[in-house]
Protein backbone atom coordinates (compact mmCIF):
# COMPACT_ATOMS: atom_id res chain seq x y z
CA UNK A 1 0.00 0.00 0.00
CA UNK A 2 1.29 3.43 -0.93
CA UNK A 3 1.88 5.64 2.09
CA UNK A 4 0.38 9.13 2.24
CA UNK A 5 3.18 11.62 1.41
CA UNK A 6 2.88 13.65 4.60
CA UNK A 7 5.49 14.01 7.33
CA UNK A 8 3.77 13.85 10.72
CA UNK A 9 5.67 15.68 13.45
CA UNK A 10 4.54 14.84 17.01
CA UNK A 11 5.86 17.22 19.68
CA UNK A 12 6.16 15.64 23.12
CA UNK A 13 7.45 15.79 26.67
CA UNK A 14 6.61 13.05 29.19
CA UNK A 15 3.65 11.74 27.18
CA UNK A 16 3.67 8.04 28.04
CA UNK A 17 -0.08 8.08 28.73
CA UNK A 18 -1.17 9.74 25.49
CA UNK A 19 1.53 8.86 22.99
CA UNK A 20 0.62 5.19 22.24
CA UNK A 21 -2.93 6.25 21.27
CA UNK A 22 -1.50 8.92 18.97
CA UNK A 23 1.21 6.86 17.27
CA UNK A 24 -0.99 3.83 16.58
CA UNK A 25 -3.03 5.97 14.15
CA UNK A 26 -0.09 7.07 11.98
CA UNK A 27 0.93 3.98 10.02
CA UNK A 28 -0.67 5.32 6.81
CA UNK A 29 1.88 8.16 6.54
CA UNK A 30 5.28 7.88 4.89
CA UNK A 31 7.26 9.65 7.63
CA UNK A 32 6.68 10.08 11.37
CA UNK A 33 9.04 12.13 13.53
CA UNK A 34 8.67 12.53 17.29
CA UNK A 35 10.43 15.63 18.65
CA UNK A 36 10.99 15.18 22.37
CA UNK A 37 11.91 17.76 25.01
CA UNK A 38 14.11 15.44 27.07
CA UNK A 39 11.36 13.24 28.50
CA UNK A 40 12.09 11.43 31.76
CA UNK A 41 9.26 8.88 31.49
CA UNK A 42 8.77 6.03 28.99
CA UNK A 43 8.19 8.32 26.01
CA UNK A 44 11.46 7.40 24.22
CA UNK A 45 10.82 3.68 24.70
CA UNK A 46 7.33 4.00 23.24
CA UNK A 47 8.68 5.75 20.13
CA UNK A 48 11.29 2.99 19.77
CA UNK A 49 8.61 0.31 20.03
CA UNK A 50 6.72 1.87 17.13
CA UNK A 51 9.92 2.19 15.11
CA UNK A 52 9.54 5.90 14.48
CA UNK A 53 12.28 8.53 14.41
CA UNK A 54 13.00 10.25 17.75
CA UNK A 55 14.74 13.62 17.84
CA UNK A 56 15.71 15.33 21.09
CA UNK A 57 15.14 19.06 21.47
CA UNK A 58 16.54 21.43 24.09
CA UNK A 59 15.19 24.96 24.16
CA UNK A 60 17.55 27.81 25.07
CA UNK A 61 14.72 30.23 25.88
CA UNK A 62 15.00 32.05 22.56
CA UNK A 63 13.65 31.77 19.03
CA UNK A 64 13.06 29.26 17.53
CA UNK A 65 10.80 27.04 19.59
CA UNK A 66 10.23 23.36 18.84
CA UNK A 67 8.12 23.47 15.67
CA UNK A 68 10.02 26.26 13.90
CA UNK A 69 13.26 24.57 14.98
CA UNK A 70 12.07 21.35 13.33
CA UNK A 71 11.19 23.17 10.12
CA UNK A 72 14.59 24.86 10.07
CA UNK A 73 16.86 22.02 11.16
CA UNK A 74 15.41 18.58 10.40
CA UNK A 75 15.46 17.09 6.87
CA UNK A 76 11.81 16.39 6.09
CA UNK A 77 10.97 13.79 3.46
CA UNK A 78 7.67 15.26 2.25
CA UNK A 79 6.37 18.64 1.09
CA UNK A 80 3.36 18.42 3.43
CA UNK A 81 3.82 18.59 7.21
CA UNK A 82 1.19 17.71 9.83
CA UNK A 83 1.97 18.92 13.35
CA UNK A 84 0.30 16.93 16.13
CA UNK A 85 0.33 16.93 19.91
CA UNK A 86 0.46 13.60 21.71
CA UNK A 87 -3.17 13.98 22.86
CA UNK A 88 -4.46 14.37 19.29
CA UNK A 89 -5.65 11.17 17.62
CA UNK A 90 -6.43 10.80 13.92
CA UNK A 91 -9.61 9.12 12.69
CA UNK A 92 -9.95 6.87 9.63
CA UNK A 93 -12.19 9.46 7.99
CA UNK A 94 -9.59 12.18 8.49
CA UNK A 95 -6.79 9.99 7.10
CA UNK A 96 -8.83 9.13 4.01
CA UNK A 97 -9.83 12.73 3.34
CA UNK A 98 -6.38 14.24 3.89
CA UNK A 99 -4.78 11.66 1.60
CA UNK A 100 -7.15 12.71 -1.17
CA UNK A 101 -7.08 16.45 -0.50
CA UNK A 102 -3.33 17.00 -0.77
CA UNK A 103 -3.32 15.39 -4.23
CA UNK A 104 -6.02 17.70 -5.57
CA UNK A 105 -5.52 21.17 -4.10
CA UNK A 106 -4.05 24.56 -4.83
CA UNK A 107 -3.99 25.33 -1.09
CA UNK A 108 -0.79 25.82 0.88
CA UNK A 109 -2.36 24.81 4.19
CA UNK A 110 -5.45 23.37 5.85
CA UNK A 111 -7.45 24.16 8.97
CA UNK A 112 -8.16 21.09 11.07
CA UNK A 113 -11.13 20.76 13.44
CA UNK A 114 -11.20 18.70 16.62
CA UNK A 115 -13.70 16.64 18.56
CA UNK A 116 -12.78 17.61 22.10
CA UNK A 117 -12.99 15.27 25.08
CA UNK A 118 -13.18 16.59 28.64
CA UNK A 119 -13.17 14.49 31.80
CA UNK A 120 -13.41 11.42 29.56
CA UNK A 121 -16.50 12.51 27.64
CA UNK A 122 -16.79 13.84 24.09
CA UNK A 123 -18.03 17.42 23.95
CA UNK A 124 -20.41 17.29 20.99
CA UNK A 125 -21.52 20.90 21.39
CA UNK A 126 -19.92 24.20 22.35
CA UNK A 127 -17.29 26.14 20.42
CA UNK A 128 -15.20 23.88 18.20
CA UNK A 129 -11.40 23.82 18.37
CA UNK A 130 -9.39 24.29 15.21
CA UNK A 131 -5.72 24.61 14.26
CA UNK A 132 -3.82 25.45 11.12
CA UNK A 133 -1.66 22.37 11.62
CA UNK A 134 -1.22 21.00 8.08
CA UNK A 135 0.78 22.98 5.54
CA UNK A 136 3.55 22.80 2.97
CA UNK A 137 6.98 23.05 4.56
CA UNK A 138 8.16 25.77 2.17
CA UNK A 139 4.93 27.78 2.55
CA UNK A 140 4.50 28.03 6.31
CA UNK A 141 6.26 29.14 9.47
CA UNK A 142 5.05 29.90 12.99
CA UNK A 143 5.10 33.58 13.87
CA UNK A 144 8.21 34.82 15.62
CA UNK A 145 7.58 36.17 19.11
CA UNK A 146 10.35 37.51 21.31
CA UNK A 147 9.39 36.05 24.68
CA UNK A 148 12.13 37.16 27.06
CA UNK A 149 11.55 33.94 29.06
CA UNK A 150 7.87 34.57 29.82
CA UNK A 151 7.37 30.89 30.50
CA UNK A 152 8.87 27.43 30.11
CA UNK A 153 6.70 26.64 27.08
CA UNK A 154 9.24 25.40 24.55
CA UNK A 155 6.68 24.75 21.81
CA UNK A 156 4.49 27.07 19.77
CA UNK A 157 1.12 26.93 21.54
CA UNK A 158 -0.61 30.19 20.62
CA UNK A 159 1.80 31.33 17.92
CA UNK A 160 -0.13 31.48 14.66
CA UNK A 161 1.26 29.79 11.50
CA UNK A 162 1.90 32.30 8.74
CA UNK A 163 1.01 30.66 5.43
CA UNK A 164 2.04 31.87 1.99
CA UNK A 165 -0.90 31.14 -0.32
CA UNK A 166 -4.52 30.03 0.04
CA UNK A 167 -5.76 28.02 3.02
CA UNK A 168 -8.55 25.43 2.90
CA UNK A 169 -10.24 23.12 5.44
CA UNK A 170 -10.26 19.40 6.19
CA UNK A 171 -13.90 18.58 6.99
CA UNK A 172 -13.26 15.32 8.86
CA UNK A 173 -12.29 15.91 12.48
CA UNK A 174 -9.62 14.41 14.70
CA UNK A 175 -9.93 13.60 18.40
CA UNK A 176 -8.43 15.74 21.15
CA UNK A 177 -8.37 13.53 24.24
CA UNK A 178 -5.93 13.96 27.12
CA UNK A 179 -5.49 10.93 29.40
CA UNK A 180 -3.57 12.89 32.04
CA UNK A 181 -6.63 14.20 33.87
CA UNK A 182 -7.73 17.47 35.44
CA UNK A 183 -4.59 18.13 37.48
CA UNK A 184 -2.52 18.27 34.31
CA UNK A 185 -5.18 20.29 32.49
CA UNK A 186 -5.21 22.93 35.24
CA UNK A 187 -1.40 23.15 35.45
CA UNK A 188 -1.08 23.41 31.67
CA UNK A 189 -3.63 26.20 31.37
CA UNK A 190 -2.03 28.05 34.27
CA UNK A 191 1.18 28.13 32.21
CA UNK A 192 -0.74 29.12 29.08
CA UNK A 193 -2.48 32.02 30.85
CA UNK A 194 0.86 33.39 32.08
CA UNK A 195 2.16 33.33 28.52
CA UNK A 196 -0.99 35.03 27.24
CA UNK A 197 -0.77 37.81 29.84
CA UNK A 198 2.83 38.62 28.94
CA UNK A 199 2.03 38.41 25.25
CA UNK A 200 -0.86 40.85 25.72
CA UNK A 201 1.38 43.47 27.32
CA UNK A 202 3.96 43.06 24.57
CA UNK A 203 1.24 43.61 21.96
CA UNK A 204 0.30 46.90 23.62
CA UNK A 205 3.69 48.13 22.38
CA UNK A 206 3.80 46.29 19.06
CA UNK A 207 0.20 46.78 17.92
CA UNK A 208 -2.20 44.11 16.67
CA UNK A 209 -2.43 44.88 12.95
CA UNK A 210 -0.55 41.70 11.99
CA UNK A 211 -2.84 39.38 13.98
CA UNK A 212 -5.68 37.27 12.61
CA UNK A 213 -9.26 38.50 13.05
CA UNK A 214 -9.86 35.86 15.72
CA UNK A 215 -6.75 36.94 17.65
CA UNK A 216 -7.72 40.61 17.43
CA UNK A 217 -11.20 39.83 18.75
CA UNK A 218 -9.76 37.86 21.68
CA UNK A 219 -7.36 40.60 22.75
CA UNK A 220 -9.98 43.33 22.37
CA UNK A 221 -12.38 41.35 24.57
CA UNK A 222 -9.62 40.83 27.14
CA UNK A 223 -9.17 44.61 27.22
CA UNK A 224 -12.90 45.09 27.83
CA UNK A 225 -12.93 42.57 30.69
CA UNK A 226 -15.89 40.77 29.14
CA UNK A 227 -14.18 37.72 27.67
CA UNK A 228 -14.76 35.20 30.53
CA UNK A 229 -18.50 35.90 30.68
CA UNK A 230 -18.94 36.11 26.91
CA UNK A 231 -17.04 32.87 26.36
CA UNK A 232 -19.16 31.01 28.90
CA UNK A 233 -22.39 32.39 27.43
CA UNK A 234 -21.27 31.70 23.87
CA UNK A 235 -20.09 28.12 24.33
CA UNK A 236 -22.56 26.95 26.98
CA UNK A 237 -25.74 28.71 25.81
CA UNK A 238 -25.44 29.85 22.19
CA UNK A 239 -23.44 26.81 21.05
CA UNK A 240 -25.56 24.44 23.16
CA UNK A 241 -22.79 23.26 25.46
CA UNK A 242 -25.43 22.51 28.09
CA UNK A 243 -26.48 19.52 25.97
CA UNK A 244 -23.18 17.85 26.93
CA UNK A 245 -24.45 17.60 30.49
CA UNK A 246 -22.34 18.21 33.56
CA UNK A 247 -19.02 17.93 31.68
CA UNK A 248 -20.23 20.59 29.25
CA UNK A 249 -20.83 22.90 32.20
CA UNK A 250 -17.46 22.10 33.77
CA UNK A 251 -15.62 22.61 30.49
CA UNK A 252 -17.27 26.00 29.90
CA UNK A 253 -16.46 27.07 33.45
CA UNK A 254 -12.81 26.00 33.22
CA UNK A 255 -12.34 27.80 29.90
CA UNK A 256 -14.02 30.94 31.19
CA UNK A 257 -11.76 30.81 34.25
CA UNK A 258 -8.76 30.50 31.95
CA UNK A 259 -9.62 33.85 30.39
CA UNK A 260 -10.21 35.27 33.88
CA UNK A 261 -6.70 34.13 34.81
CA UNK A 262 -5.29 36.01 31.82
CA UNK A 263 -7.12 39.21 32.78
CA UNK A 264 -6.06 39.15 36.43
CA UNK A 265 -2.46 38.27 35.55
CA UNK A 266 -2.39 41.25 33.18
CA UNK A 267 -3.59 43.48 36.01
CA UNK A 268 -0.87 42.14 38.30
CA UNK A 269 1.87 42.53 35.66
CA UNK A 270 0.87 46.15 35.04
CA UNK A 271 1.55 46.98 38.68
CA UNK A 272 5.13 45.75 38.21
CA UNK A 273 5.89 47.88 35.17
Amino acid sequence: MNKIPITVVVSVKNEELNLPHCLEKLSSFSEIIVVDSQSTDNTPKIVEQFGYQLINFTWNGKYPKKRNWTLQNIPLKNDWILFLDADEFLTNQFIEEVGHKIKNTSASGFWIYYNNYFMGKEQKYGLKMRKLALFKKDKGVYEKIEEDLWSHLDMEIHEHPIIEGPVSTIKSTIQHKDYKGLEHYIARHNAYSSWEANRFLALKKEGIKHLTLRQKLKYNLITSGLLPSLYFFGTYILKLGFLDGVTGFHFARYKAHYFFQIQTKITELKTKI
